[in-house]
């Protein structure tokens, strides 16, 4: 090889004296010719010899360090998919013509236990997982081979593919090929959580009826609580396959109680997270949140389990967020997020219909509501497109439907409308003011209601079909959105929901493709209008990694205030806390080329992108 010195040294050996080594280093730095190679075997003698003596990376500078981390993930992942390649070669045909993979009748995409033996004495593994990993190779090669390239030149882990082979599975082969095509683009640079978005949406896009019937036949089947063991030694307790609207509401419930134990101060032994756990034992025992917080502030140790009948917030068995035990965790790094996953959550002190502040709201409770969006088309029954929520990814049209009723039935729902252009970006918004509930409530089970923060999407070119030509009233028990007035006249639209009650939307230009600067303030902290449209244009924290929600963000300046930055939505952008903080240390940099797009440079020189946020409409 052309980097090694000495007399031809044996592949991954230490190069021998002279400039070998440091010009090796320098091609793993951005734009050297290790940093864009595809991974061979050749890349990962490269790598070894870069190493150097017990893989201390002697002279290796930060530059030339995060190419090579780079390209030894992209190895890992083109060893994996050669590892799957060699399976599939055993799944062929003999030389007499006969199969060595043979399907058996009751599993059409399975085979015979020979193979998965074979496998799981091989690599040490039980036999069902054998046979998964054997389903693995026989599905990337056959039944989504993009997918396969992408794991074998370094785009995907193992894990992301896996990932999308397991969301992809209900599908037929001809929604398969069409729901691979739709995301195939748009896999680099994502994260584990990132992928399962996008193979979720593509999923529900080809086939809007496979997430309710897997849900439904979940629910019905397969609801149960789940006790396990944690790692730490610790137990786990878990509600699975439940149902949604109710399970969001109860995990509201616990998070809700949570920040109550953290206003009073009761607690400074936990952290927010150990306060949820907590607030879920307390909701599962029946102890009131006044009886928790004075027994903690008392220093009497636990309070004694009270009845339900005592307790107004008890409404069930809140599920916990965490699904401990239900399946593999992701292997290649997290979330994506910054923070810890319950904070993100809604909060909700409603247990039922009529329910009032009651418990929370004395004890401090702040309704942070969680997040729905629901496209408009979907709603009316005119589209199948998904919804979206932060807790669950994409939402299949009918539980979109659902989730939207259940909150329409809550009093303490609120309701947005925001204006997507062709691409999703969202280019107008609006926060619907409450209006006097009218008309019979929406139908559906009584007791099934949802505080939630609901953001209705609608697309632009319906939204001016609407201006010009409303339609003249809403379908009975329907959603409907029109103007006002004839024309929108006077700027205003009414939203109705189901059960006839009306809400009065005023829509703001979202800068999203430019900036007129109708929203700049002259002093560091932005209006809240402008706040929420920088939110709504973002989404989430626009460090592209990281999946922090733009409402738990910071406004952020990329050109800093300080130095002459504007408060303006061309010059700002949702940062969660920790990553606003690194943007401020030496060497990273962000700019805006126009509003909504974010580049960061790293100390190194390398630079990412994150566009605004697309919405389905």
């Amino acid at each position: 090889m052309g980097w090694q010195a000495g007399d031809e040294p044996g592949l991954g050996e230490e190069p021998g004296p002279g400039e070998g080594l440091p010009e090796l280093l320098a091609a793993f730095e951005h734009g050297g010719a290790w940093d864009a190679a595809a991974p061979s075997a050749g890349l990962a003698a490269a790598l070894e010899a870069a190493a150097g003596p017990e893989s201390r990376y002697e002279g290796a500078e930060a530059g030339s360090l995060v190419g090579i981390v780079r390209q030894w993930a992209a190895v890992e992942s083109w060893a994996g998919a050669e590892i799957l390649a060699a399976l599939r070669a055993m799944m062929r045909e003999d030389g007499a013509g006969r199969p060595l993979l043979r399907r058996r009748q009751e599993l059409p995409d399975g085979w015979d236990d020979n193979l998965n033996y074979q496998i799981a004495s091989a690599l040490a593994m039980g036999p069902v997982s054998a046979g998964n990993l054997a389903g693995l190779a026989w599905t990337l090669g056959t039944r989504l081979p993009g997918i396969g390239r992408l794991l074998a030149n370094g785009t995907l882990t193992k894990a992301k593919a896996k990932l999308i082979v397991q969301t992809f599975e209900p599908l037929d082969e001809d929604e398969a090929a069409r729901a691979e095509a739709l995301i195939l683009g748009e896999l680099a640079g994502k994260t584990w959580f990132q992928v399962e978005r996008l193979a979720w949406r593509a999923a529900l896009a080809v086939a809007p009826d496979i997430a309710e019937r897997r849900r439904t036949e979940a629910e019905r089947r397969r609801a149960r609580i789940t006790l396990f063991r944690e790692e730490s030694g610790a137990a786990g307790l878990s509600g699975r396959d439940l149902p949604t609207a109710q399970a969001l509401t109860g995990h509201a419930n616990i998070l809700a109680r949570a920040e109550c134990y953290q206003a009073s101060g009761a607690f400074p032994d936990h952290n927010l997270s150990g306060l949820q756990a907590l607030a879920y034992l307390h909701l599962l025992s029946g102890v009131s949140v006044q009886d928790a917080i004075a027994f903690a502030l008392a220093g009497t140790g636990e309070p004694p389990a009270s009845t339900a009948q005592e307790d107004d917030e008890d409404d069930g068995d809140p599920p916990d967020d965490d699904p401990g035990g239900g399946g593999d965790p992701p292997d290649d790094g997290g979330s994506g997020d910054d923070g810890d996953p319950g904070e993100s959550g809604g909060l909700s002190d409603e247990s039922g219909p009529d329910a009032d502040n009651g418990e929370l709201g004395a004890a401090g409770g702040r309704p942070v509501l969680p997040e729905v969006t629901a496209p408009l088309a979907t709603l009316q029954r005119q589209a199948e497109r998904a919804g979206e929520n932060r807790l669950l990814g994409p939402l299949d049209p009918a539980l979109t439907r659902d989730l939207a009723a259940a909150a329409a039935r809550s009093p303490h729902a609120t309701w947005e409308v925001t204006i997507v252009d062709d691409h999703g970006y969202a280019v107008g918004h609006g926060i619907a003011r409450r209006g006097r509930r009218q008309g019979p409530q929406p139908p559906g089970p009584g007791h099934c209601v949802l505080p939630a923060r609901m953001n209705i999407i609608v697309t632009e070119t319906l939204f001016r079909q609407l201006a010009a030509q409303p339609r003249p009233g809403a379908p009975p028990g329907g959603w409907d959105l029109a103007p006002r007035t004839a024309g929108a006249a006077d700027g205003l639209w009414a939203l109705t929901l189901p059960g006839g009650r009306k809400l009065t939307v005023r829509f703001d230009v979202v800068p999203t493709h430019d900036c007129d600067h109708r929203h700049q303030v002259n002093a560091y902290e932005p209006s809240d209008r402008l706040r929420r449209l920088v939110q709504v244009r973002d989404y989430e924290c626009t460090f592209p990694p990281c999946s922090r929600p733009a409402r738990e963000s910071d406004f952020e300046h990329a050109i800093p205030y300080h130095q002459g930055g504007k408060t303006d939505a061309c010059n700002a952008g949702a940062r969660s806390r920790r990553c606003h903080q690194v943007k401020q240390m030496p060497g990273w940099k962000v700019t805006q080329p126009k509003p909504g797009w974010h580049v960061w440079e790293t100390p190194t020189g390398r630079t990412y992108t994150q566009e605004p946020w697309r919405y389905t409409a």
